[in-house]
C-alpha cells in the first residue's frame, strides 16, 4: 500500500499484521481520487473509518487543507499516526478515537467525506441516514462511499444530495454531492 500521487507520491504505508482492517486497494484508491479530483485542494476532510488513512493520507497528498482520522481501533489509529508521520502529513491530520458513528452526531463543515467502513454489517447505511439528518456536508461538497458492489445504500434526500455509482468489480464507489 502506497500514496499515489501528490507531496507524499510512491511513500509506502504501514498495514496491520492482523488484516482486521482491509485496505482499498490502489486500483480502487486511483479512481476515487479520479472522481473527487477537483473537490481535494484545500478541502476539509473527513476520513471516516479510517483504518491505516490510507484514503485520508492522499487526499492530504494531494493538497487537502487538513484531514479528520476517525476510528474507534487504538490500533488503527496508531497506525494511521505512524503513516502521517512517515508521510510528513502529521500537521494537517487530527486523530479523534471515537465510534464514527457518534462522531457524525457533532460533525460539521466537511468539504469530502471519505467512508470506507468494514464489508460486514450496516455502518454505511447508519452513517448514511447520520450525514443526511445532519449537516456536515458542506455546500458542493462531495461524499465518496466504498461498498460492495452487491449493497444497496439508502436514499439521501433528493432535494440535497445528488448520487453518482460506479462499480469496479466487487467494489462500488458511490458519490453524494451536496447540492
Amino acid at each position: 500500500m502506497r500514496v499515489i500521487t501528490g507531496s507524499a507520491r510512491g511513500r509506502k504505508l504501514k498495514t496491520p499484521e492482523n488484516y482486521d482492517i482491509r485496505p482499498t486497494t490502489d486500483k480502487v484508491k486511483e479512481a476515487m481520487f479520479n472522481i473527487v479530483q477537483f473537490a481535494v485542494e484545500n478541502a476539509r476532510v473527513l476520513d471516516l473509518f479510517a483504518g491505516t488513512g490510507q484514503l485520508g493520507i492522499e487526499a492530504l497528498s494531494r493538497g487537502a487543507a487538513e484531514c479528520v482520522f476517525v476510528d474507534r481501533s487504538p490500533e488503527a489509529l496508531r497506525i494511521v499516526g505512524e503513516n502521517l508521520r512517515a508521510t510528513h502529513l502529521e500537521a494537517r491530520g487530527k486523530i479523534a478515537r471515537m465510534d464514527s458513528l457518534a462522531y457524525l452526531e457533532r460533525a460539521r463543515g466537511f468539504d469530502l467525506i471519505l467512508a470506507d467502513p468494514p464489508y460486514a454489517g450496516d455502518l454505511l447505511e447508519k452513517a448514511l441516514n447520520l450525514i443526511g439528518r445532519f449537516d456536515i456536508l458542506n455546500k458542493n461538497g462531495i461524499m465518496i462511499c466504498e461498498s460492495d458492489r452487491g449493497l444497496t445504500l439508502p436514499a439521501l434526500p433528493e432535494e440535497k444530495f445528488a448520487r453518482r455509482e460506479y462499480l469496479y468489480g466487487r467494489v462500488k464507489l458511490t458519490t453524494f454531492t451536496r447540492i
